[in-house]
């Protein structure tokens, strides 16, 4: 079975950071390639409306077959709320709390992201799961793409 992974935008664009996007660019190629599923939102295209088209391009560069669209509604906006009034994050950084809920609620196999800061966060993340737990949701895998790439291609 493919992971089915969701990708928030830092990683889309992280295939135009010096940084990020050797691995980026080679995370993109397995969704390309259909090895792995990408779980992309609404929030996530609402994100990058106004980024350069090469980030534009990342994304159409990926067969739709390989894509699952997934949509920010009110379950997942209450989740994020959960997230906030837990503790886990600042409402300053609501959108983040948003994509780790879309991802919880359509329960991905991992959410992967390059946000170090409010995302792959080892603390944020035990607060994040104990919310998930708290709730009746799974856990979620949260990672860096380099986490999650296939090995024997590293």
């Amino acid at each position: 079975m493919k992971l089915r992974i969701y990708a928030d935008t830092s990683v889309l664009g992280g295939c135009l950071d010096e940084e990020f996007s050797t691995l980026s660019k080679r995370l993109i190629g397995e969704f390309r390639q259909g090895v792995k599923i990408l779980a992309i939102s609404d929030l996530t295209l609402r994100e990058i409306e106004n980024a350069p088209e090469e980030v534009h391009h990342v994304l159409n560069t990926i067969p739709e077959v390989h894509k699952n669209y997934l949509s920010l509604d009110e379950e997942s906006k209450l989740l994020a709320q959960q997230y906030i009034q837990d503790g886990a994050i600042s409402p300053k950084y609501i959108v983040d709390a948003q994509h780790i809920a879309i991802a919880t609620i359509a329960r991905v196999d991992v959410l992967v992201s390059w946000n170090f800061q409010h995302i792959v966060n080892l603390r944020r993340i035990h607060l994040y799961n104990a919310t998930n737990l708290k709730r009746g949701y799974p856990i979620l895998e949260i990672r860096s793409p380099r986490e999650i790439i296939d090995e024997e291609k590293r």
